[in-house]
């Protein structure tokens, strides 16, 4: 599909419906029902696709001729998807925490890779740089309203399909995106009521480290492995809504995450990456039962989604080697 700039053209066409599904194993650790909404099975490996396209398709619809956007992979492989959908260009940032595996694979979407800064927040400040012509649409990979709204749809997609609300809902948390998204999702459905486990990873916790301070902060590094939850800051409207609505903020060590990896390939033959990993280990190392012991959720749980975001950052070999560094 080719489109000119001017043309309408809708998101809805380039994601894609994902299944949910009930997971025997997870379903048995919590003693409830544990669903799974598998966004590695959008086309481009994550649910990025949902809030990007939603964004650049607005953008190409009001005359862009020209893309320019910055990621640390899942947000890039998107972005590149729907601009080669689109048949629009598309200059991409990547810091350099960003290996040459993920920078071939986002060449060969069509993107036009550049190399900038020793995190994503430096190589989204050139891309902010480049974007002064009004002709040049800039993508940013978490913290814009389209982005958001595009994220909405997992929520929709998942009511439609559950009788009654689930009674928890589980996601990773990395700039804040994916969870703003859910949240808003949810208040359309009617789940306001309904609590949202924000899983991070120690090291890639800016999230977490604002709920803590009581203000939003900004790391001084990514130390984790899971580098596509590598913001330094989070959105303030993430911070907002922990205000407003139930959410709770837990991290994961890396340790703990790749054995998530492991038993999650094993029970469901799905390779993930780190980034969503935190939030599969939720379940695989007992965080829920320690929440329910602690009082901060139900004592008994009748069932729980989980989003299953993906992420094209993994391979078999990058698994191995992760296995090999925690002695998992």
């Amino acid at each position: 599909m080719s489109v000119s700039p001017g043309v309408s053209v809708q998101s809805q066409s380039i994601y894609v419906r994902t299944p949910l599904l009930e997971s025997t194993s997870l379903s048995q650790l919590l003693d409830c029902k544990v669903y799974l909404k598998l966004e590695n099975n959008q086309p481009c490996g994550s649910f990025k696709l949902r809030g990007l396209s939603n964004a650049i398709c607005k953008k190409v619809t009001n005359g862009c001729t020209r893309l320019v956007a910055s990621s640390g992979g899942n947000a890039g492989m998107a972005a590149a998807y729907v601009a080669s959908r689109l048949g629009v260009p598309l200059t991409l940032y990547v810091p350099q925490t960003t290996g040459q595996w993920m920078r071939d694979k986002l060449t060969a979407e069509g993107a036009n890779v550049i190399v900038h800064g020793a995190f994503w927040d430096e190589a989204n400040a050139k891309a902010e740089e480049e974007a002064t012509d009004p002709t040049v649409g800039y993508i940013h990979p978490f913290d814009d309203p389209d982005v958001w709204e595009g994220h909405e749809s997992l929520i929709r997609e998942v009511a439609e399909v559950l009788t009654t609300p689930p009674d928890l809902v589980i996601v990773s948390v990395g700039g804040g995106g994916l969870l703003i998204g859910i949240a808003q999702g949810m208040s359309r459905v009617g789940w306001d009521q309904v609590p949202i486990l924000g899983m991070e990873t120690d090291g890639a916790n800016c999230f977490n480290a604002a709920i803590k301070a009581n203000k939003i902060v900004t790391l001084s590094k990514i130390t984790s492995i899971a580098n596509c939850l590598g913001a330094l800051t989070v959105c303030s409207e993430a911070f907002r809504l922990a205000g407003v609505r139930p959410i709770i903020s837990e991290t994961i060590s890396d340790e703990e995450c790749v054995k998530a990896m492991t038993k999650f390939l094993d029970d469901h033959r799905i390779l993930v990456e780190p980034a969503c990993g935190a939030a599969i280990a939720a379940v695989y190392s007992g965080i829920i039962h320690r929440l329910q012991e602690q009082g901060r959720l139900p004592a008994k749980l009748g069932s729980v989604l989980l989003v299953v975001c993906g992420g094209v950052g993994v391979s078999g070999e990058l698994l191995d080697n992760w296995k090999r560094q925690f002695n998992v």
